[in-house]
């Protein structure tokens, strides 16, 4: 990342800190300017970013993302409701199961081994 790029970047952190002390310095009253005064902040810093390399990458990230996004496949209503399913047996099996081995060391620490059960 070039120089300019972070000056760009600690620029835009400190419009936003900014943004952040002036929301506390602006009385509690006027509570519209102070998060007017926040949210532009937020703009401003967001535009010094976008004019940045690391946010230009950033926006074409976002672009490439969603041309992927429409290439999803997604599921039909009964995959998913199938799904789902077998995901609730799943896990109701593997607490049976958990509840069976704890059940059964406790039996053999408490009962067998320690001779506490009597």
């Amino acid at each position: 990342m070039e120089m300019q790029d972070k000056i760009k970047l600690f620029l835009a952190g400190l419009v936003v800190v900014a943004g952040i002390v002036g929301f506390y310095l602006i009385p509690d009253g006027q509570g519209l300017l102070r998060a007017l005064a926040f949210a532009a902040s937020i703009v401003l810093a967001a535009g010094v970013v976008w004019t940045s390399a690391p946010g230009k990458g950033l926006v074409v990230y976002a672009n490439e993302s969603m041309v992927e996004a429409r290439k999803v496949v997604w599921p039909t209503r009964k995959e998913a409701t199938q799904v789902t399913l077998m995901v609730f047996v799943f896990v109701t099996v593997l607490a049976l199961f958990m509840w069976l081995v704890d059940s059964s060391l406790s039996w053999l620490f408490y009962d067998v081994i320690l001779g506490r059960g009597r």
